[in-house]
């Protein structure tokens, strides 16, 4: 049995093709955690068409997910992540355990069976870990699309207090947007009262530098999808769910 200082975690994601952020966020927050626990970390993705964040597109994307699921089981990687939160949140009240369960039975059917995570559920089980009730989410995505998650989240069993949509349908015009620019966005959210404030539900709109920084300012817990991501990574991995800078849920408390 190896321990956990030899011990290389192999980490997959599947990939909206236009993605820019995901590759570097996750990276950045696991190779952050190096610099303080023994485990090592590598990364793997497998791309699916998304050019615009649209209802049609992310239909069309999600059926792509199967196929990317296939050749990520094929780098006997050790969990895989859905990388697209819209994309799941989309398609209906609670896809992401159906999602999660079928690409899960594609890795089985590859004889590589990989726990899948998704960043629509990681979002969910992290405010659940965290015993949230009312939050406050800022989004990238226009109007209809975050009512699709409000509406999702809601459904989890939580109150959305408030929402702030930047309106930006073009996702590599998501993706360049500044890694601070939520934390001058965050201003126009009714965040008082509430128990989380969810600071990026869109894993292509970069957040992580901002995410500290607005916890500290605001004296509440403040997260992302990307981070609940890593978070529902490193549990299933049996992990110690630690990474300095990155906020309360990554802070080893839960």
């Amino acid at each position: 049995m190896e321990n956990n200082e030899s011990r290389v975690y192999r980490i997959g994601q599947i990939v909206p093709s236009s993605n820019t952020t995901m590759e570097t966020e996750i990276p950045a927050m696991l190779l952050r955690r190096q610099t303080i626990l023994p485990e090592r970390f590598t990364f793997h993705s497998s791309r699916m068409r998304m050019k615009k964040v649209t209802k049609e597109e992310l239909v069309l994307m999600d059926k792509e997910s199967d196929r990317c699921a296939l050749e990520l089981s094929d780098a006997r990687v050790d969990v895989l992540g859905y990388a697209c939160l819209v994309a799941i949140m989309s398609m209906g009240r609670g896809y992401h355990r159906e999602s999660q369960e079928r690409l899960h039975q594609v890795t089985v059917g590859n004889n590589a069976a990989a726990p899948v995570v998704s960043s629509a559920g990681a979002l969910i089980e992290g405010l659940q870990a965290m015993g949230a009730k009312k939050v406050s989410v800022l989004t990238p995505y226009m109007k209809p699309l975050t009512g699709m998650v409000v509406d999702y989240i809601e459904h989890e069993g939580f109150e959305v207090q408030d929402s702030v949509s930047l309106e930006i349908s073009d996702n590599l015009e998501v993706g360049r947007q500044p890694s601070l620019a939520p934390a001058e966005h965050v201003k126009r959210l009714d965040t008082s009262g509430v128990d989380v404030v969810v600071l990026s539900a869109c894993v292509q709109m970069p957040s992580l530098d901002s995410i500290q920084m607005v916890e500290d300012r605001l004296g509440k817990p403040v997260i992302s999808a990307a981070v609940a991501t890593v978070y529902r990574m490193l549990k299933v991995l049996n992990l110690e769910t630690r990474v300095p800078n990155c906020g309360s849920l990554l802070s080893g408390k839960y």
